[in-house]
């Protein structure tokens, strides 16, 4: 579904992400893991062609996603409150992406429905702006968006971040009930190594730019990745 081929990303004469080569098989819960500078968000970046490697290229079902923008119909994404637009309600911003994505109101609605719980009554119907609401609330807003649509493949940055107990482990079952779906790929990024032993079947540890460990998640998962970062 998605391949990664000699890719690298420079900023003058450093190197931010080395990665000669990663495959992200179809459906697959994708978990990435490492610690601030790693390379987490350039890596997701790149993969929305939000800036441009300085060498190879990635390939997402068939289409490189620097050359074509045939890759968007099917890929959705939440990264930070930059993918927000501010002076819009949650339901207008919501309506916007519904547009963009080929859905009326009536399915948006449909959609929203289901992630009442998520919301918790902070989302809809409050007549606020986007701009106007806490950090969580802004998340919960971009990660649900990302599934207007039907998208094949969902990325997420740092989604539990900000979130309260409570709708972190509401977050968790969202993200394990959407990995289920074979035709859906998943990739999370997190600092939370609890939660994406939790939700990802596979986890791949960046450090430095560069891929040091590449886990297909098991009882032993969060030992070994404890290990690591504690080493």
């Amino acid at each position: 579904m998605i391949t990664a081929h000699t890719l690298s990303k420079k900023y003058g004469e450093q190197t931010v992400l080395n990665i000669d080569h990663l495959e992200i098989p179809k459906g697959q819960s994708f978990g990435l893991v490492g610690n601030n500078g790693a390379g987490k968000t350039t890596l997701f970046s790149l993969l929305l062609d939000l800036i441009q490697p300085t060498t190879g290229h990635i390939i997402n079902n068939g289409v490189q996603v620097d050359e074509s923008e045939a890759w968007k119909p099917f890929t959705s994404a939440f990264i930070d409150e930059s993918f927000l637009i501010g002076y819009l309600t949650p339901e207008e911003y919501f309506y916007f992406i519904g547009e963009l994505r080929g859905r009326n109101k009536a399915d948006v609605d449909a959609l929203l429905e289901g992630y009442s719980d998520f919301f918790h009554g902070e989302i809809l119907g409050q007549k606020k702006y986007l701009r106007d609401l806490s950090k969580g609330n802004q998340k919960k807003v971009g990660i649900v968006a990302s599934f207007i649509g039907n998208p094949e493949v969902v990325i997420l940055d740092e989604p539990f971040a900000n979130l309260d107990p409570t709708t972190q482990i509401r977050l968790k079952g969202i993200i394990k009930d959407l990995a289920a779906k074979e035709e859906v790929t998943v990739l999370v990024s997190s600092h939370d190594l609890i939660h994406v032993t939790e939700v990802c079947e596979r986890i791949v540890v960046l450090n430095k730019g560069e891929i040091v460990k590449d886990i297909h998640t098991s009882t032993e998962t969060l030992k070994e990745l404890e290990a690591f970062f504690g080493g």
